[in-house]
Parts: structure tokens; sequence; C-alpha cells
């Protein structure tokens, strides 16, 4: 049976340097992708592109390639990245121009078509998540190297997939099965032991090493793909990390919502996967089932949203309440004749009584203040809090002095349709070829996925007060203003406790963050998972860092340390 080899290189912009090269020789390869956009990079890019309108792409790629594109011509591996950002043109011609420096025949493709920017005059940046079509036009004209702006993460697999086996457009369940492999290595070391729940099992806690795998430098994941859209998840032979079903489920839950996961080219449904450890780092995903991709796509739009400063008081040893207390009403009088448009406290009780360190017996005070002029938030609250100094509670410090207000973005999502987008597939000669939308008349939806069907509840018996982390793993993330948690177990009687204790009242109970906000479950039984929605958490969302954890990474460790009655056969 025909088998695919893709791999990734990256996971976002700024990920391991070296990891282009350690993929190119540590393995088989057909393809390598890299993904390099988040909603917050269009930002940084949008700015640069700002100051200099020949950027708006990510730099790094090029100077990963220029180490490493004789090596994938040599080794006939095929380069697909998402880091053209808002200029895929420019970034192939920088990619041509390094291949003639170097002496390298590679044929150079982009794909065009998601900036929307002219239809959003007000936006900084609006680019439309393309699907992998285009990527898979490029690629059977003979394309070398394939440079895509705003596509989605998993269109960087899709798009080989579709060239290599000819899948047509409404062959959904292979689709849909590319889309959980993409899925799964669109941020890279995550499918691979990075970030994971489970990391010091079988081993000392926090010493990189876990049951005798080894997580300081995880290697990068890959997905042998075969035609009926099934894969495998492994990595390369002797790298570090490991890949299991606890990693794998991991990363399918991430930065996801419900049963259906929908994109331009297909809507996988995540309630049909199935995962199977297939031997030593590696895991069959299989049964995966398709659905028509809906009739618009998503449009990601920055804009500037104003300007933001902050300053974290230092507060030690005794009577930490009172001083905060003190210097709040200090703060808000000084404040009053130009109070910031918003204003948010937080106490971080991170100090400890009878303490033998000045740190360990400190609390931190952050105040946070956000407006769309920036006097308002730059010498207004440098001048109010630096006049404190002599003034306030004992032992007055600041971590650093408030600058001058930086400013900050907002993400907001919007949708057009399918047929107003214009998808075009620019070949290694020129030639441009348009894409089609997916044809609506073909669309097949599942059996509705309101009521899965879940496990019968354990029987009655001793409970122990303990942290749902001893029986359960998470992984949370965010899109756009909103942050999900997917929780889930590693056996069959653990997943039969939690289906039935952590609704979303309990949910509401142990992440007090969430109790004024809406809160959706979604549960994925053959994943033996849920996965919470909680909307608007983030505020603006990431740029905006309207909370502590502005990308909610770490709100399934909270969760995960939170203390409930677990049955005392689980522990």
């Amino acid at each position: 049976m025909s088998v695919l080899r893709v791999g990734n290189a990256s996971g976002f912009y700024g990920d391991r340097f070296d990891a282009l090269r350690e993929m190119l020789t540590g393995g088989e390869l057909d393809v390598l992708t890299g993904d390099y956009l988040a909603e917050l990079t269009m930002l940084i890019l949008g700015r640069d592109r700002m100051k200099d309108p020949a950027a708006g792409y990510a730099r790094t790629f090029l100077r990963q390639l220029e180490e490493s594109l004789g090596l994938a011509h040599e080794r006939g591996v095929r380069i697909v990245t998402n880091a053209g950002g808002l200029n895929p043109a420019g970034l192939a011609d920088a990619v041509r121009r390094l291949a003639d420096r170097l002496g390298i025949p590679v044929r150079v493709a982009h794909v065009e078509g998601d900036d929307l920017g002219p239809r959003y005059p007000d936006s900084l940046t609006a680019h439309a998540y393309l699907g992998g079509f285009g990527i898979a036009a490029c690629l059977r004209e003979g394309a070398d190297v394939v440079v895509a702006g705003r596509v989605t993460d998993a269109a960087l697999v899709t798009g080989p997939a579709v060239a290599r086996f000819g899948w047509e457009a409404t062959q959904y369940d292979r689709l849909a099965g590319a889309v959980v492999a993409g899925h799964v290595l669109e941020c890279g070391t995550q499918a691979t032991g990075g970030n994971y729940a489970f990391f010091a099992d079988g081993g000392t806690r926090g010493s990189g090493r876990a049951g005798g795998r080894d997580l300081r430098r995880p290697g990068f994941p890959l997905a042998e793909i075969h035609e009926d859209g099934s894969c495998v998840i492994t990595k390369h032979p002797g790298t570090g990390g490991f890949v299991d079903v606890g990693t794998v489920t991991a990363q399918l839950l991430y930065e996801t919502a419900g049963a259906r996961y929908a994109g331009p080219d297909v809507t996988a449904r995540l309630d049909t996967v199935r995962l199977a450890q297939d031997g030593p780092d590696r895991v069959r995903v299989d049964g995966v089932r398709g659905e028509a991709p809906p009739p618009t796509l998503k449009v990601g739009r920055t804009r500037l949203g104003g300007f933001r400063n902050e300053v974290v008081f230092v507060l030690t040893g005794l009577d930490i309440e009172a001083k905060a207390a003190l210097v709040k009403e200090q703060m808000a009088d000084a404040l009053a004749e130009s109070r910031p448009a918003g204003v948010r406290w937080e106490l971080a009780r991170t100090d400890r009584p009878d303490a033998d360190t000045e740190e360990t017996a400190s609390a931190l005070l952050r105040l946070v203040v956000r407006d769309p002029e920036q006097a308002a938030v730059g010498r207004a609250l440098s001048g109010a809090a630096i006049e404190l100094a002599l003034a306030s509670y004992p032992g007055f410090h600041v971590l650093a002095p408030p600058g001058k207000g930086s400013p900050y973005g907002v993400f907001e999502a919007a949708h057009v349709p399918q047929e107003d987008v214009e998808h075009v597939a620019v070949l290694h000669d020129g030639r441009r070829t348009p894409v089609p939308p997916p044809p609506a008349a073909a669309a097949r939806v599942l059996r509705p996925t309101a009521q899965p069907d879940l496990p019968e509840p354990l029987p009655p018996g001793p409970v122990r007060r303990a942290p749902l982390g001893l029986v359960a793993g998470a992984r949370s993330g965010d899109k756009g203003s909103d942050a999900n948690v997917g929780v889930w177990t590693r056996t069959d009687e653990a997943w039969r406790w939690l289906a039935h204790e952590l609704t979303v009242e309990r949910f509401r109970q142990l992440l007090p963050e969430s109790r004024p906000l809406p809160v959706t479950r979604h549960a994925l039984p053959r994943l033996r998972a849920l996965n919470f929605v909680v909307e608007g958490l983030l505020g603006d969302g990431v740029a905006a860092q309207h909370r502590f954890d502005p990308q909610a990474k770490a709100l399934g460790e909270w969760l995960r340390s939170r203390c409930l009655d677990i049955p005392e056969a689980l522990l």
C-alpha cells in the first residue's frame, strides 16, 4: 500500500531552529511541513508590514532553508509551509533568490487568495483560512517548495495527501483522516511528549526523564498516511520524547471544541477517531469520518485595540491584603482625573508564612491598564506609581518601572462564502491556476452528536480527596476570545467516573473564573475525553493580554491541580 510520510519541523514562529535539518537527516520523509502562523503572529507580521511593505513573512524560515535546502533537494523531500504569512509571493521570490545563490535547482510555487484586506479597511490584517487544494495543485505540477499564507494548519498535510492520492473534494472520510493527521502534527513536539500532562510518570518530577523517556529535546512528529485516510503517528528513530495514545489524544483535543472539527476542505468528526498503540512510538489513527465543509470560510481579522501598560507591586511579609488595599486606593485617587478606559488588578499570593527567603515572603499585585490613547496609560500611570515610592505601604517596590505604554492588538473572526474567495495556485512556472470551492451539492451529514453515548457510572465506593490530575490529563488553549480545556483519561474505569463527575457545574466550581461565562461541555467517548469551551475568558484574544495566562495554556493544569472526591479504586 502506498504510504505518504509527512513530517513537521515547526509548530510556531520561533520554534526550534535546527528542526528542519534534524527532520531531513533523521529518517525517511516525502514531505516536510512547517507551521509558523498563529493569531498573534498575524498581528506581529502586520506590524512588520506597516514598517516595510516587502516584509510580512517569517524570515526565520529563510535562514533555516539556507542550511537545509540542499539536503531536501538531495533527498527528494518537498517542503510545504505557511511561513508566507501576509506575503507568500514575497517569500517565494526570496526562496528562488536563495536557491539561485546556492546553485540548487528547485521549483518554487505559492498560494494566494487569503488576503481580504480590501474588504476590511479598518483591520490591520484580514485573511481567510484556505484549505489544502491550492497546495495540492502546486505539488501536482512539480513544485519542490510550496509557500502558503493563511491556510489552516491541517491544510499543510491535506494538500500533500490530495496531491499524492488524487482524492476528490467529496471523499470526505479520506480528507477528514488527513485533517486529523495534520492537527496532530501542526504543533510539533506537542505530539511527542512536549507539554504533556503525564510527563513525570515513572520518573523524577522535573527531571526531564520519565519512564526512561528523555523529554529534554523531543523529536518532531511525522505521519505515515495511507490512501484510505488512515495514518500512523510516529517520529524518527532515536529522537527524544515519545509517541503514545496519550500524547496523540492530548493534541487532538488542543484548541478544538465539539465533535465537528470544521475546515475549508472537510468537517472532520472527532467523535469517530480511533486510536491504538501500534508498537513503540507508533499510534494508529483510523475510523475517521468526514462531512461536507461549511459553506463559509473563517476570516481572521486583527486590528490595533489601543495601548496598554502594567506595573507589578511587590508586597512582602505581613498584612498583604491591607497593603494591596492601600495601594489600590492610592492609585485610584492618582488616576481619577485621567482614568484609563480599562483597569484590572490581580493579587497573586505567592507568599508563604515564616519564609526563609524574601522572595517567598512576597506576593505580587499586578495592575494592567488599557486605553485608546497612549497618554492615559503612559505618563499618567508612570507618574502615579513612582510618586508612591516613599508614601505607600512598608517595603514598597515594583518589579520594574512602568514604561510609556505599548500598543496591543485585537483578534476578531468573520466569515465569507467560500465562492467569494479567489483561491489561486501560482505554479513554479508562473501559471495561475484557480482552485474552485468545494461542491455544495454533495453535502453529507452524519448523525447528530448532541447526546453521545456515555458509559455506565462506577458503582458507589470509598473516595479520597485528591487532585483531578492523578487520574486525568488535560490540555488547554485559545481560539480568539474563547478558551478550551480538553480532559481525558487513560483507562476505561477512570472514564466511567470522569464522564459523570466533571459536569459543567463541577467545572465551574473548580475554575471560579469560568462561573460568570458561558461554558459548553462536549463528550468524545472514543477518546475517553471531555472538551470544555469557555466563552470570553480571554477578552479580546491573546494579543490583548487580558489575563495572567493570555493564551490559556496552563488552564488545564490549574484544573488538574484542583481537588475533588475521587474513587479510591482509581488512585
